[in-house]
């Protein structure tokens, strides 16, 4: 936002996690703490169906334990420390976060937040998860992603108003029609999103997220090519 001026929104990746663990506390306010307009993170659930932020499906690539998180409870989850990414140490303010814990975050810093919902979740948890969102009460200030087509369809039959983008890596032929018929927008790797593209989206009204980038030139590339989004670990 500051350097790339306010034609794009800039949304931060896991929170600020060129600098702190990702999808933590700390990264959250971190961010919040900054220009950006969004905060993005990852949805899973727990054994005892609690809604927690972690990206991948078990703990081992952030703190000494493996734990996967869909076998375990809340509680088991919650004695972990995760790594500092500084010192490699455990120190016990690094935490996964639960869903409302992250939400309460991104309402205190006023930020928009981006929930990526991960691919597994069952029909029963994505009702579940639209329930918990619905009465934070901040479905304005929520914009929910997923690879998953399906997930998000289900999602546009509970809420014609819910703000939804679906995740792609490559761009489909049929991508436009996709995001048209659930009123999605676009949110596509950068490394496959042309001006052209961007362009294409538009004119159906269909507003375009890139990710991830982190190299300033690239993102001067989609700010001159009318992007509406980038989510990034480190620019702002």
């Amino acid at each position: 936002m500051k350097k790339f001026g306010n034609s794009v929104k800039m949304i931060a990746h896991r929170g600020y996690s060129a600098y702190e663990r990702e999808n933590t506390a700390a990264a959250f306010i971190a961010a919040g703490n900054r220009s950006y307009f969004g905060i993005e993170c990852d949805i899973r659930i727990t054994k005892d169906n609690v809604f927690v932020v972690c990206h991948d499906a078990d703990t081992a690539r952030v703190s000494p334990a493996k734990h996967v998180i869909n076998d375990s409870t809340y509680k088991e989850l919650s004695a972990i420390n995760l790594y500092d990414i500084h010192t490699q140490d455990t120190p016990p303010h690094l935490k996964i976060p639960t869903l409302k814990e992250y939400l309460a975050i991104a309402r205190k810093y006023r930020k928009h937040s981006f929930l990526e919902i991960k691919p597994e979740l069952t029909n029963r948890e994505i009702e579940q998860f639209f329930t918990e969102i619905t009465a934070f009460g901040l479905v304005d200030a929520i914009t929910i992603i997923s690879f998953n087509y399906s997930n998000l369809l289900r999602l546009r039959r509970l809420s014609p108003e819910l703000r939804l983008q679906y995740l792609m890596g490559e761009l489909p032929e049929q991508a436009i029609e996709l995001c048209k018929n659930i009123n999605a927008g676009a949110d596509v790797h950068y490394k496959n999103l042309t001006a052209r593209d961007i362009a294409r989206f538009h004119k159906h009204d269909i507003e375009v997220n890139v990710w991830t980038v982190d190299d300033a030139a690239v993102a001067k590339k989609f700010v001159r090519w009318k992007v509406d989004y980038i989510t990034t670990n480190i620019l702002e």
